[in-house]
């Protein structure tokens, strides 16, 4: 089958690759969409997986064509149904998983990360992973499942309260992800920073409060209750940190490069009770994420700018580089 393949640090390319066949718990997944984001670029510039060459891509969809043989009792699966999938592969024994923090699993993985992903025909995952889709969902658009999930998780470590005033900075998928969840969770205002006014012209799509390139340019002098930032990027978060109301919540929600540092005013965290938080891809929140999507908190012709064919892929990773369009999804 073909796939794309992260080769070493920097290398993507097209290649083949040996059909994947299911273990007993197993489903093969004949691809219908795959999404890229940054951590598709982490592994690319070898930060991520332990270990390259590896197929990437840990958000997509499809159809199952291949069971094992415990699977259909396990899941109640079958050959033909359309399926997002969950890519996290915790261990269950280390400390972390026995505490229910899987997301921070000492051994840790993940299909597309550490093991051979949906940028690809076909995919194996756990039948366990699975969620069948409803038949309104289009399987190309389901791919939004997974990076949906992530911010239901960044949205459970916030513990948002009704009626806050919410900044988010970054108006990518995963900023416009943060808005419609924020709408939803009933913020009293959302605003939206970023420096691409076309990326801006979308979050004023849908429906932020204000949307400007620098938080100067907003009323909100006390600050922000809640503080998000979706961008990883050093000079963004910096100014977040300094834009948290008091009692409020920064969370840092985008994948920064391993090198990025950012200074806190120990003094201020106490004396204004600050909150300065953590969210690391999808904990106990894919299901709700795949309820959420069917009930169209999100729309996909919106958020998915981009549908190319997976011999594209490596000219997909390098838009995404370069921050043109929002979702980006490779079509097998």
């Amino acid at each position: 089958m073909k796939a794309a393949l992260v080769e070493s640090v920097g290398k993507v390319s097209l290649t083949t690759v040996p059909d994947p066949a299911p273990g007993p718990r197993d489903v093969v997944v004949e691809v219908a969409a795959c999404g890229l984001c940054g951590t598709d670029l982490h592994i690319a510039q070898g930060e991520f997986a332990p270990t390259l060459p590896v197929v990437p891509g840990h958000e997509f969809a499809g159809k199952v064509v291949a069971l094992g043989r415990e699977a259909v009792e396990d899941s109640g699966l079958r050959e033909g149904d359309r399926v997002a999938v969950d890519p996290s592969l915790y261990c269950y024994e280390c400390r972390y998983c026995r505490t229910g923090h899987n997301n921070l699993c000492d051994r840790w993985a993940a299909i597309g990360v550490t093991r051979a992903g949906g940028a690809a025909e076909y995919a194996v995952a756990p039948a366990a992973n699975c969620v069948p889709l409803p038949e309104h969902v289009r399987t190309q658009d389901a791919a939004l499942i997974e990076p949906l999930s992530c911010a239901v998780r960044g949205y459970d470590v916030l513990r948002s309260q009704l009626g806050s005033h919410v900044l988010i900075y970054g108006s990518g998928t995963m900023g416009l992800m943060m808005l419609e969840l924020a709408k939803r969770t009933g913020a009293a205002s959302v605003d939206v920073l970023d420096l691409n006014p076309e990326r801006l012209a979308t979050a004023r799509q849908l429906g932020c409060s204000a949307a400007a390139a620098h938080a100067d340019e907003l009323d909100r002098p006390q600050g922000w209750d809640l503080v998000v930032d979706a961008t990883g990027n050093a000079a963004a978060i910096q100014d977040g940190l300094g834009r948290v109301a008091k009692a409020g919540t920064f969370l840092q929600f985008g994948v920064s490069d391993y090198a990025t540092t950012a200074t806190i005013e120990p003094y201020r965290i106490y004396n204004q009770e600050i909150t300065i938080t953590g969210s690391m891809a999808v904990l106990h929140s894919y299901e709700r994420a795949a309820e959420l999507f069917a009930a169209g908190v999100l729309d996909p012709a919106v958020l998915i700018s981009d549908r190319l064919p997976l011999d594209d892929y490596p000219r997909a990773l390098d838009r995404f580089a370069q921050g043109r369009g929002r979702k980006i999804v490779v079509v097998p």
